[in-house]
């Protein structure tokens, strides 16, 4: 009988482009374990469909991420090996890698510039996990929590320095400087959040602000480095630049609508971003949009570190009773028609249908 179910459901969902497990759910009567183990599926679908095109270059990029992170050091090798086992899918590196085969031929520039981004990326990753004291990344334990801070740190730092070094063999002057824009761009990002925590105003123009600089500014600068490393003209690095940034924006959105939900796989418990002060856009959109003193104190007390788990709990409730997560998801499916109409008409259509499933995948994702 379950076979028969999965068959059904998982033919229902391949005739939709960008579906919904709940409508599909609530319409066909289908038990919500099967639609789960369905989406999963159809999106490692999809996840190989993204890969398509760039699978031989992509194999490269692992085995040359791999031996970057290698050393001598036995501490030092312990935590870089524990760090590789617990990387993520490397969305970042395959959109460069993609970006650069829709305007060109993938080289070594494309490697090395792909490469400094990640080992950026995931620096970050392990900073941030200091900066807001947290012991989960990715569902498992963070570096901080299984070392201690000052391991996190010094570990960030050599990331950082391999970073750098990596943008220095593209050999371009343009991903060199490409590459440190974003690390201050991060930087000030983080800054910028700190700041808003004490804000009395719920402004969704600092939300987006935070995102530019923190999110976005990765996949931004992971498609504009692949077109620099093609030697693409001016127009199209302009173009990719903004369609990374459409899916950053994208992306960060899908995660911040996690948080009022609670999964194990995504590595942390429903309104976790409240804990630490921040308001993201589902909760923006219900505190201007209604007139509610009540929940705008609460609001300010979310945000002041001064709320129980109840309060939140309240919170994340008033948030989807009033519309938050719909105008979100609207928001995010906004960005993705932005970034798809950037795609030129004239490129490979494989490449163009990569790109389109890595846009779908990022908002379809479910975790």
């Amino acid at each position: 009988m379950h076979k028969h179910l999965i068959e059904k459901c998982l033919s229902i969902l391949k005739k939709s482009l960008v579906f919904s497990i709940v409508k599909v759910q609530k319409k066909y009567r289908i038990p919500s374990f099967i639609t789960t183990f369905v989406h999963k599926l159809t999106c490692m679908d999809k996840l190989q469909q993204i890969k398509l095109p760039i699978d031989k270059e992509f194999e490269e990029f692992r085995r040359l991420f791999d031996s970057s992170l290698q050393s001598s050091n036995s501490l030092l090798s312990e935590v870089l090996s524990y760090i590789k086992q617990r990387n993520g899918k490397m969305m970042r590196p395959i959109l460069a890698l993609l970006i650069a085969k829709l305007f060109g031929e993938i080289n070594d520039s494309t490697l090395h510039a792909a490469l400094s981004l990640e080992l950026l990326h995931t620096a970050s990753l392990v900073h941030d996990d200091v900066v807001d004291e947290s012991d989960k990344r990715r569902g498992q334990s963070s570096v901080n929590a299984i070392y201690n801070n000052k391991v996190s740190v010094l570990v960030g730092d050599y990331m950082l320095a391999t970073s750098l070094k990596h943008s220095a063999m593209t050999r371009e002057i343009t991903i060199v400087d490409l590459v440190a824009c974003l690390g201050q761009n991060l930087s000030e990002g983080e800054i910028i959040q700190l700041a808003n925590i004490n804000a009395s105003e719920f402004s969704e123009e600092v939300y987006y602000d935070v995102i530019r600089k923190k999110t976005a500014a990765l996949f931004t600068a992971s498609a504009e480095a692949g077109a620099i490393s093609v030697h693409a003209s001016d127009e199209m690095v302009k173009n990719a630049r903004l369609f990374g940034e459409m899916i950053g924006i994208a992306f960060q959105i899908k995660d911040d609508i996690f948080d009022y939900y609670s999964s194990d796989e995504i590595g942390k418990p429903t309104g976790n971003d409240m804990r630490e002060g921040k308001l993201t856009l589902p909760a923006l959109y219900v505190l201007n949009m209604f007139d509610d003193e009540e929940m705008r104190k609460l609001a300010l007390r979310i945000r002041a570190l001064d709320a129980s788990d109840e309060d939140i709990a309240r919170f994340i409730e008033y948030t989807k009773v009033k519309g938050g997560i719909e105008y979100a998801r609207q928001a995010m499916v906004d960005y993705r028609n932005k970034a798809l109409a950037l795609l030129p008409q004239s490129a490979g259509q494989a490449v163009k249908d990569a790109l389109t499933a890595y846009i779908d995948y990022v908002i379809e994702r479910d975790k």
